[in-house]
């Protein structure tokens, strides 16, 4: 009888000592994830370079994007993947440049089509970060593909409250169309009512505000954290539409078309406020890294955008096309700087997962990196030291090597090379000088351009009404 009560014994105190361990095991785990950073990108759509104050904007003051460029860090030479929004955000979201995996074009507003937006085979922020214990929200614009299996909610995100095409309009009034599923025309599916998570919604504020007011309020939810949060503004994208309230701080700008798309910027610049306001009255501000970006350059003609000394704008291959304006804050890691080596956003996913010790596909390596090491001094030198774009259809590409840029065009026949460190206009073209190095970065481009795929679906510019808008 005491050989069996002192079994039993010895089996309990088994059975304590492995569930101390495993809870020991669990509240390291919960603590870990408590230390891992919140993470915030706020993407603006169509912004112009020189239209933020920390970019030296007079005309237009962002006093509170400016924060976060003030109290981090400014890049001066901040890129995007391509120039044209929802390629763009698939190379930002994967890490990857989404020529590997056919994403050039800008996705048509297609519900019925699973293959028309972010293939199945990526894995996106959400998704590696999710493995982590973080939960992720998306306010604002997606463009990643309208179809049920590219829904957010079906893409690692826990939360959604935004619409699924490339645009839409602002005023609440302005959306009449309940059903976003019910259409497959992109100027229709910028009047569609809001979707949270999966039910569509019917707004009453001027959109902007709308994204700003749920930005805030996923903050507040899950300020616990970890979290991600991606605020993909559709502002200053058309149509050109702002309330009088931000219309009245710009009577100084005579042109109509300036004036609203100012009124745009700075609403966008209010909601920004709101949300480092409401971290810091948290108290989770200092554990927060917030990036701010456009996702291309300004299409200057069309929305009145200031792109400043950059060449061209939004769908170029020059500098004013995916050079955008960029910053970001960690304040209890990163100190105020200003970075002038290149960085791109494919390095916000290898950041955060280098950070968080988040497993990343072994078969879908990263083109970005992680670029805390070389911020904080740890690593020295170029995070990038080239930097390429190709457009497919236009048979354009650009390579940047250090401070040396090669534009080929039609079939390679055109090279023109400039020197940004001194040419940043993209002004001289030095190939005739120089045909040695124009050789080494046309071999850099093909080398490149061996390892990625043609496109794998029609986009916008193939669409009827794009065609004819074109004539």
């Amino acid at each position: 009888m005491k050989k069996n009560k002192s079994k039993i014994l010895s089996v309990f105190s088994l059975i304590m000592v492995v569930f101390t361990v495993l809870g020991c095991m669990q509240e390291k785990k919960k603590t870990s994830q408590k230390n891992h950073p919140n993470v915030i990108v706020i993407m603006t759509d169509d912004l112009g370079y020189v239209d933020v104050g920390f970019n030296g904007s007079v005309e237009i003051p962002t006093p509170n994007i400016d924060r976060i460029a003030q109290q981090g860090v400014k890049f001066t030479n901040g890129y995007t993947p391509y120039s044209v929004c929802s390629p763009s955000r698939a190379g930002f979201i994967t890490g990857r440049y989404q020529q590997r995996f056919g994403y050039e074009r800008n996705a048509q507003y297609r519900p019925n089509d699973p293959n028309m937006g972010l293939p199945q085979t990526e894995k996106i922020i959400p998704e590696v970060i999710g493995q982590v214990g973080y939960t992720s929200g998306v306010i604002g614009k997606w463009h990643l593909g309208a179809h049920i299996s590219n829904h957010p909610l079906n893409r690692g995100f826990d939360f959604f409250y935004g619409h699924l095409g490339g645009g839409h309009r602002y005023f609440p009034e302005e959306l009449t169309i309940e059903d976003s599923y019910s259409i497959n025309d992109e100027p229709l599916s910028y009047r569609t009512w809001i979707m949270r998570d999966h039910q569509a919604e019917k707004t009453d504020e001027y959109l902007t505000d709308e994204f700003s007011n749920e930005a805030v309020k996923f903050v507040e939810k899950n300020k616990e954290g970890p979290f991600f949060l991606y605020l993909a503004y559709n502002a200053p994208h058309g149509p050109l539409q702002a309330t009088q309230k931000y219309l009245d701080r710009f009577d100084h700008i005579e042109g109509k078309k300036r004036k609203t798309y100012a009124a745009m910027v700075s609403a966008v610049d209010d909601g920004v406020g709101r949300i480092l306001d409401r971290l810091e009255s948290l108290g989770i501000a200092e554990n927060t890294m917030i990036f701010f970006l456009s996702d291309n350059g300004g299409p200057e003609p069309n929305n009145a955008s200031n792109n400043g000394p950059l060449r061209e704008g939004k769908s170029s291959i020059y500098e004013g096309g995916n050079r955008v304006p960029f910053a970001m804050q960690w304040t209890s890691q990163i100190a105020p700087m200003v970075y002038e080596y290149p960085i791109s956003s494919l390095d916000i996913l290898p950041t955060i997962a280098a950070l968080t010790h988040a497993p990343l596909p072994a078969d879908r390596p990263l083109d970005g990196v992680n670029i805390i090491p070389f911020l904080k001094g740890e690593k020295q030198g170029r995070p990038h030291q080239t930097l390429y774009v190709r457009k497919f259809d236009n048979d354009l590409y650009s390579v940047r090597d250090g401070d040396m840029k090669l534009v080929t065009k039609k079939k390679n026949s055109l090279k023109e090379l400039y020197n940004l460190q001194e040419d940043l206009g993209e002004e001289n073209n030095l190939a005739n000088e120089f045909p040695e190095e124009v050789k080494r970065l046309d071999s850099l481009r093909q080398n490149w351009d061996k390892q990625l795929i043609d496109p794998i679906f029609l986009g916008l510019i193939h669409t009827d009404r794009w065609k004819k808008r074109s004539k």
